[in-house]
C-alpha cells in the first residue's frame, strides 16, 4: 500500500515552495517540488492564484492526484488556527488582509473538507522541522532562530513549541524584546548590518552576502560581524539558560556568514555560563517545509499550544 503524501508549503516574501512529504517515512520528496516567484504587492486574487497553481502542480504528481493534507509555514501577522491573514502595514501581502486563506485554498483546489489545511508561523515551522529531521532531534529541549530580514525564534520541548511560562517570552518570540537602544529585531537582522555598514563607511551596503565577502579581506568589515556575534550571544544566553536548551539551531540567510561571527558568539555564550550546543541548519528552507508538513498529522497538531489550550 502506498504511503499517504502530504504537502509542505513555505511562504516567503517573494516566493512559494511546495514539496511532497511522506510523513510515515519522514522523507522529503525532492522530486515533487514547485517553487514560484510571488509578487507580494499584487492583488489578493493574483497571489492566491499563484499559490494555487504551485499547489496543483505538485498534487498532479501524486498517486491518483490525491493529497492527504497541506501545511503552510506562513509569516505573520496571521490567525493560524482560523487560517485568516492579517497582513497590514508589513510591506508584504497587504492585499490579503482579512482574507480567509484556508477557505480560498479549499475552493481553488476543490479539496474535500476532510483534508486538513493548516497554518503555523514560518519560524516555528523551521524549528519543528529541525527538531524532527535535523541534529536537534537528539535533544529534549531546543531553541531555533532564523536570521534574515527579520529575527525569528521558537522554543521546543520534545519537538512541541513552548509559548507560555516563565522559561520563554510570550509566544516564544524574542524579536520584540528590548536590546540596545531599540529591540532585538533591529539588531539581529539584515537591517542592522546595512545601517552599521553605511554609518561606518559612508557608502551604501549591497547586502550581508556582499559584506561577508568583503570581510574576508577587510578587518573593519570583519569587526561588524564580530560585534554582531557578541551582541547575539549576550542577548540569547539568558534565554537559553532559563529554558535549559540542549541545543540551538541557527538558520536564515545571515547564518551563511557564521564563520565570521561564530567564535565571538560562542565566547559570549560561555561568558554567561551557557553551554548550549550550537548547530547551523543543515536543512535550510527544507526545515520549514518539513515543519509545515507535520501540521497535517493530527497527533502532532493537537499537541500544539494554541490547540491544546482551548
Amino acid at each position: 500500500m502506498t504511503d499517504p503524501i502530504v504537502l509542505g508549503v513555505d511562504i516567503g516574501g517573494s516566493h512559494i515552495t511546495v514539496m511532497g512529504v511522506n510523513l510515515h517515512r519522514k522523507a522529503l520528496l525532492h522530486s515533487m517540488v514547485n517553487r514560484r516567484h510571488v509578487d507580494c504587492h499584487a492583488s489578493a486574487d493574483s497571489i492566491l492564484g499563484t499559490w494555487a497553481e504551485a499547489l496543483m502542480d505538485v498534487i498532479s504528481q501524486l498517486p491518483g492526484n490525491t493529497v492527504k493534507g497541506i501545511g503552510f509555514a506562513m509569516p505573520g501577522p496571521f490567525d493560524y488556527p482560523e487560517g485568516i491573514a492579517h497582513f497590514k502595514g508589513v510591506m508584504k501581502y497587504d492585499n490579503l488582509n482579512n482574507v480567509p486563506v484556508r477557505e480560498e485554498i479549499y475552493q481553488r483546489l476543490q479539496l474535500a473538507r476532510d483534508i486538513p489545511v493548516r497554518f503555523l508561523n514560518d519560524a516555528t515551522c523551521f524549528a519543528i522541522g529541525e527538531a524532527w529531521l535535523g541534529p536537534s532531534a537528539n535533544y529534549t529541549r531546543t531553541m531555533a532562530i532564523t536570521l534574515g530580514t527579520g529575527f525569528g525564534s521558537a522554543f521546543l520541548d520534545h519537538g512541541i513549541p513552548v509559548e507560555k511560562g516563565n522559561e520563554v517570552p510570550e509566544s516564544g518570540c524574542v524579536y520584540h524584546l528590548p536590546f540596545g537602544n531599540s529591540n532585538a529585531d533591529d539588531h539581529f537582522s539584515s537591517r542592522w548590518f546595512k545601517r552599521i555598514y553605511e554609518e561606518r563607511f559612508s557608502r551604501e551596503s549591497c547586502g550581508v552576502k556582499e559584506m561577508s565577502a568583503e570581510a574576508e579581506h577587510n578587518p573593519e568589515v570583519q569587526a561588524i560581524f564580530t560585534e554582531f556575534g557578541q551582541n547575539l550571544g549576550n542577548f540569547l544566553a539568558p534565554w537559553l539558560v532559563r529554558f535549559q536548551a540542549g541545543c540551538l539551531t541557527i538558520g536564515g540567510n545571515i547564518s551563511r556568514g557564521y564563520h565570521l561571527f561564530g567564535q565571538p558568539f560562542r565566547t559570549a555564550l560561555r561568558s554567561h555560563n551557557c553551554d548550549t550546543e550550537v548547530f547551523l541548519s543543515v536543512l535550510g528552507e527544507d526545515a520549514a517545509i518539513a515543519g509545515s508538513a507535520r501540521l497535517t498529522d493530527d497527533d502532532f497538531y493537537l499537541r500544539l499550544p494554541f490547540i491544546s489550550n482551548k
